[in-house]
């Protein structure tokens, strides 16, 4: 049979899935997609997979994807292609993701200048895949080159286009707000089906964004993860969630790693109150372990609500008690800046807290997650450099170098610096000692000459 594509595709396929969840490293696995599904979730994506690992062990393709027939788990979109078409529904590539593990792989949002590349891609995906393609990305600062990306990829063979409203630079204190100008227009420009990305956290913004954008669908990632009811419009106690997950998972199990993660999320509010129980949830080892923990923030919880009086309003901005399942509001460079995009967040910073030039972008980071630590250069700890190379030297170096420099000297020298551990003449000296115990040997070669033998032997091991 000849693949669906573009609107046949998301209304046959995908069944005009609507409420979508993001694929999430370690995030998205099949309990929680079960989970979310049972919540209103329509469409769900694999985690992303690491292509590499993903082709060359099986094991990571049976943890990840062949691990069980679960009919409930469909429609079904993966971050693979060959080896995972019998497995799902559509093949996406993911050119969203902004982290340095991207950038290092040549992947993800870093992909976005090469249309060259990603059109061959696509057009290789679209030929040889028995299921249709789609592209997963993030925008570009302006809306025409946005736009014209989109309609690359389509033209290339995408099937389906997910975009998040943010640059890959918006990310982490810099994220800012999603901007559903860009996928309004993207939208209007291409004719296959988009999903929109950004700024979702209730079910109101949901219908909001697709009566502005047009689109025909919403992913949801965080608002997803820290409540699971998002798409259903409700927001339930967290240890409802945090028990029926906790079921699921006994019946399709995970890392214990992915598990931990979902319940410092779904507890988040609740864990900046009883924060001694949030060193137990990380150190516990086991599964029924993580459970118990859940069960007695549910009994604190429990304690709270049975205190609560009446007419008190949560504390802070929390639209809920710390106890109902409800939205994140990842915290800006500074209070009130949530809706700046992150130039803005970072030019208000510079001006109240000094201009941050001259550093790093690490550092400039830094700065914006703690606006009241200095990290002024000039103010960074002196070292005392090596006499040969510059490099901070040894504080109780013989000869005032650095390891590696000491290690040349003693070896040419023959010679011992116990600050670095190296013992040339001692084991020379223990090694003499040891020849001139064994009858009818020849005597140990002169230090210097280079012919083999014990000293050689010696030097050698002690370099290794």
């Amino acid at each position: 049979m000849p693949k669906l594509q573009g609107f046949e595709f998301w209304s046959r396929t995908l069944r005009g899935a609507r409420h979508v969840v993001a694929p999430m490293v370690d995030q998205s696995e099949l309990a929680w997609r079960l989970l979310s599904r049972r919540h209103g979730a329509q469409l769900c994506y694999t985690p992303m997979l690491h292509a590499q690992v993903f082709v060359r062990d099986a094991n990571y393709r049976k943890e990840n994807l062949y691990c069980d027939v679960c009919p409930e788990d469909r429609p079904l979109i993966v971050q693979a292609a060959f080896l995972a078409q019998d497995y799902c529904d559509a093949i996406d590539l993911n050119l969203g993701c902004p982290q340095m593990i991207a950038k290092r792989g040549h992947y993800g949002a870093f992909l976005q200048e090469e249309w060259d590349l990603l059109q061959r891609m696509i057009q290789l995906a679209h030929e040889k895949l028995s299921v249709p393609v789609t592209c997963k990305i993030r925008v570009f600062p302006e809306i025409d080159k946005t736009v014209r990306y989109a309609q690359m990829l389509e033209k290339a063979g995408c099937q389906l286009l997910t975009v998040h409203g943010r640059t890959k630079e918006q990310k982490g204190p810099l994220s800012g707000a999603a901007s559903w100008e860009h996928i309004k227009a993207v939208r209007k420009a291409v004719a296959i089906p988009v999903f929109a990305n950004g700024n979702i956290r209730s079910l109101q913004d949901v219908e909001r964004c697709i009566q502005d954008t047009g689109v025909q669908g919403v992913m949801s990632a965080e608002g997803n993860l820290h409540n699971p009811a998002l798409f259903e419009g409700r927001s339930p106690a967290v240890w409802e969630l945090a028990e029926e997950y906790l079921d699921i998972v006994r019946l399709h199990p995970c890392p214990l790693s992915c598990v931990r993660a979902h319940l410092f999320k779904l507890w988040h509010h609740t864990l900046q109150v009883h924060q001694q129980l949030r060193d137990e949830l990380a150190k516990v080892k086991t599964l029924e372990g993580i459970a118990a923990v859940s069960h007695a923030l549910k009994l604190r919880c429990q304690e709270d609500m049975s205190r609560q009086e009446e007419g008190v309003q949560p504390a802070g901005d929390l639209p809920f008690f710390h106890w109902i399942c409800q939205p994140y509001v990842r915290p800006g460079p500074r209070e009130g800046s949530k809706e700046n995009c992150g130039g803005c967040s970072k030019r208000a910073l510079e001006e109240e807290e000094g201009s941050t030039e001259g550093l790093s972008k690490n550092k400039q980071k830094k700065q914006l997650r703690n606006p009241h630590k200095t990290f002024d250069p000039s103010l960074k700890p002196k070292y005392a450099k090596c006499d040969q190379c510059g490099n901070p030297k040894g504080n109780r170096c013989v000869f005032n170098l650095c390891r590696g420099c000491c290690k040349k000297r003693a070896f040419k020298e023959t010679a011992d610096c116990p600050g670095h551990g190296l013992l040339f003449k001692t084991k020379l000296e223990k090694s003499l000692a040891w020849k001139g115990t064994q009858p009818g040997r020849q005597e140990p070669p002169q230090v210097g000459s280079g012919a083999p033998g014990a000293f050689s032997e010696v030097i050698g091991s002690a370099l290794a």
